[in-house]
């Protein structure tokens, strides 16, 4: 039998123990008005018949879907497996909670493609707005429809927020992995995102593609302090980089980093790192200034963790 041809689209879901909300992601692809994907699941070591739920689909559907499994390497792991296996020019993520509209796919293709031929290699991404389950939009939309810029730009000079929903091409995701942090389950998505933005600009639409849904307490959005103590060391690299990396946006958001350099303070002391130690890992002056200002309150903020930690 020939080989399937390549898709254009990789749809990215890590996985555990979501089988309650995996149908929620199948029948949106299921509805997808654009055919030139497949889903590409990683799960995590689910116990609770994931897998044998994919199986089901994977017999039925009329789309490819691939089941990989890995052993408890965290979110951050499986989307650097899922970015090596993906098999299409576009790599799209997800959530094992999520939703997307029917058109989802036909609408990022077309704005890929509406990218003059000539600039689209200088891009690697398109990214839309999202609502949550009550038809809000999460966060602010962007300044122009359609605006041509980076994570960065969008963040500090334009002041955006709130959950986004866009693709990279599967060759930039696999040029910028997730950095895979010892015991940490998790890495925070902007580590990745911002270091891309430093080479390759992102078309930012306000057409709501995705529904984000919180699921109260099974949320991954939902932390605590005393869960902050477990994942210091992915947080305290997160800050790390954007004092060491982005400190050029500083005039246009101070405030900002000043809450960057205390939570690096924060995070630091809370993974068991001085903080003559936390000063030698900033590599400008600059840097080095503004997290000496901030410590105080970073160590205000660690010991309310340590507190948390000590009574949960």
């Amino acid at each position: 039998m020939a080989p399937l041809p390549e898709p254009l689209f990789t749809v990215f879901t890590a996985s555990y123990n979501r089988a309650h909300t995996l149908p929620r992601v199948y029948k949106s692809l299921q509805a997808q008005t654009l055919r030139d994907f497949e889903w590409l699941i990683v799960d995590d070591g689910s116990t609770d018949g994931s897998e044998e739920l994919v199986a089901g689909w994977t017999a039925e559907a009329d789309f490819p879907i691939r089941y990989l499994r890995q052993d408890h390497g965290g979110k951050h792991k499986a989307a650097n497996l899922g970015a090596r296996e993906a098999r299409g020019e576009l790599f799209l993520p997800l959530d094992s909670d999520d939703e997307c509209r029917p058109e989802a796919l036909e609408r990022f293709a077309a704005h890929w493609k509406g990218i003059p031929d000539d600039r689209r290699p200088g891009f690697s991404a398109v990214t839309a707005l999202c609502d949550d389950q009550h038809g809000e939009i999460v966060g602010s939309r962007f300044p122009h429809d359609p605006t041509d810029s980076d994570a960065l730009e969008i963040r500090y000079r334009y002041g955006v927020t709130g959950e986004k929903w866009g693709f990279q091409t599967t060759a930039v995701r696999r040029e910028f992995p997730f950095p895979e942090v010892d015991g940490q389950p998790n890495v925070p998505d902007a580590i990745v995102w911002n270091r891309i933005s430093r080479h390759y600009r992102t078309r930012f639409v306000n057409e709501v593609l995705r529904t984000y849904h919180v699921d109260g307490d099974d949320s991954i959005t939902q932390k605590s302090r005393a869960a902050a103590i477990w994942r210091a060391p992915a947080f305290a690299l997160r800050w790390k980089i954007t004092l060491n990396e982005e400190l050029g946006w500083f005039r246009y958001d101070p405030r900002g980093f000043v809450r960057a350099a205390a939570n690096y303070a924060r995070f630091s002391w809370d993974d068991g790192r001085g903080f003559r130690e936390q000063g030698r890992a900033l590599t400008s002056p600059q840097a080095k200034l503004l997290h000496a200002a901030a410590a105080p309150l970073g160590y205000v903020l660690h010991r309310r963790d340590r507190q948390a930690a000590e009574s949960a």
